[in-house]
């Protein structure tokens, strides 16, 4: 395989597996890693530059790949020969292609890429100021940065490997608030979400000891938002009963349909209530960036999970877990050995992120957010997300026009669901895998109104009108194909 010239046969003209003198066998000289960067440098840049033109799936399979990529461990090293296999990760992955709507995942800016390799070299442990002076300073800076543009300048907070885990701590958080456990353990107790929440939240739920029975689900309204009037009739009748409840968790942007809750509505409850306020806006809540008057409220919230890595089109992973009082985060995750205690009490070189996180062994995640944004600046990424956005109401447009196809839901943010008007669900499933399997665009599926759908999602700054259009076009030449 190659990418324009960048063959797996790339001699470096040294022999990466010699070492000098008493050194370790697993060292190289810088010159020798300069030789080896460079070499996935240019891979990695023959990749971007055929991206275009590259399947959005690869043509592979399960067997395939355990052939090429398992096998035994060597005990002998092969030194750059082993390099000659990195072409074939490439043909193997799943690219992030401009016609990717799959899932909701960002489209990796390759200035963060770039900044990961760093980050990587560095190998900083960002767990507090005096193991790493610059990436926790970095990791605060960008924590801020991303607070007061979300309107959140009273926020603190810790970046995580995705929504998942800053869901995670920010329940953990609401338990520790309303019904503290660290020291005698969890007892049950409510949490209310809507039907439309994310499979983090019950998962959540269950890890800190509150049973995923006791989610309590929410019905939503037309628009798939949460039912305001039902979440207060559901409180008042838990309350009566002598039921304990903690937390009230909003969508900030549904994964199905990008339906964002009533935000005032569900705090005014949650505060009449004494009800922690999570929202989870891993998937969509930073499109507040540039549509700020769709989440009115979020400010609001007591803890709020976002994902750079989606809609600030970061390399994986890159998740944040905003909140307003430090000090609960402190009482839910400090627990320090002797060896970790910190004895500084200078407020800057003694600060700690493992007193505020689940983890203690943190990497440097920030650099590649922060040189993003510096080199990027602001505004272009909230032009990115307004162009995502118009992207699916472009779509939206699209599917009213074709007769052939059925629009399910309006969008709110960069979702869109549709099937084929008069088709089965087991046709419109075989029409998805069929629209994959060809190669150009590539979609998943949801479930709507008990509908089998189409599911696009528009997260990806390299998308132009031209990839929108061929939404359809495949659709209706992979219809034509199963039919």
């Amino acid at each position: 395989m190659s990418y324009r010239g960048v063959t797996q046969s790339h001699s470096l003209g040294t022999k990466v597996q010699e070492t000098s003198k008493n050194s370790s066998p697993l060292s190289i000289s810088p010159e020798q890693f300069q030789l080896l960067a460079n070499r996935v440098t240019a891979l990695a840049t023959a990749f971007l530059r055929d991206l275009d033109s590259l399947p959005t799936f690869p043509k592979t399979s399960g067997t395939e790949t355990a052939e090429l990529f398992g096998g035994d461990v060597p005990e002998t090293g092969i030194g750059e020969s082993s390099f000659d296999a990195l072409p074939d990760v490439l043909k193997h992955s799943r690219p992030p292609s401009p016609r990717f709507y799959g899932y909701v995942l960002g489209s990796g800016d390759p200035i963060g890429a770039i900044a990961d390799m760093l980050a990587s070299v560095l190998n900083q442990n960002v767990t507090a100021w005096r193991s790493g002076p610059a990436s926790v300073t970095i990791e605060r800076t960008v924590v801020r940065w991303l607070a007061e543009a979300m309107g959140c300048s009273e926020f603190t907070g810790v970046l995580t490997g995705g929504g998942s885990s800053a869901n995670l701590m920010g329940l953990t958080m609401a338990r520790e608030a309303k019904l503290a456990c660290n020291e005698d353990g969890a007892k049950p107790a409510i949490v209310y979400a809507s039907t439309e929440v994310h499979m983090s939240m019950p998962k959540a739920v269950a890890m800190i000891g509150l049973g995923r029975n006791n989610v309590r689900y929410i019905p939503v309204d037309a628009n798939f938002r949460m039912d305001v009037d039902a979440l207060r009739k559901a409180v008042t009748e838990d309350r009566k009963a002598g039921k304990k409840a903690i937390a009230v968790v909003a969508n900030g942007g549904t994964v199905n349909t990008g339906a964002i809750d009533d935000l005032q509505g569900i705090a005014e409850i949650a505060r009449e209530n004494d009800l922690w306020f999570h929202i989870d806006g891993a998937y969509g809540a930073l499109a507040a960036l540039a549509a700020p008057e769709k989440f009115k409220g979020i400010n609001l919230a007591d803890s709020l999970s976002l994902d750079p890595h989606k809609w600030l089109y970061q390399p994986l992973d890159c998740g944040l877990l905003l909140y307003r009082d430090a000090g609960i985060a402190r009482k839910t995750f400090a627990y320090s050995g002797d060896y970790t205690k910190v004895l500084n009490t200078d407020p800057l070189e003694g600060y700690a992120f493992f007193e505020e996180s689940i983890e203690l062994s943190r990497r440097f995640r920030a650099l590649k957010l922060w040189l993003s944004l510096r080199y990027h600046g602001m505004s272009a990424f909230r032009q990115a997300i307004a162009e995502d956005l118009r992207h699916a109401q472009l779509v939206a447009e699209l599917i009213r026009k074709e007769p052939r196809l059925e629009l399910l839901a309006e969008p709110e943010l960069s979702a869109v669901c549709f099937r084929w008007r008069n088709g089965s669900d087991d046709f419109n499933q075989k029409l998805m895998k069929r629209i994959v399997q060809r190669g150009r665009v590539f979609l998943s599926n949801a479930t709507i109104h008990g509908q089998f759908a189409l599911r696009v999602c528009f997260v990806n700054h390299r998308t132009t009108d031209a990839d929108v259009h061929a939404i359809i076009e495949e659709s209706v030449a992979a219809a034509a194909e199963i039919s």
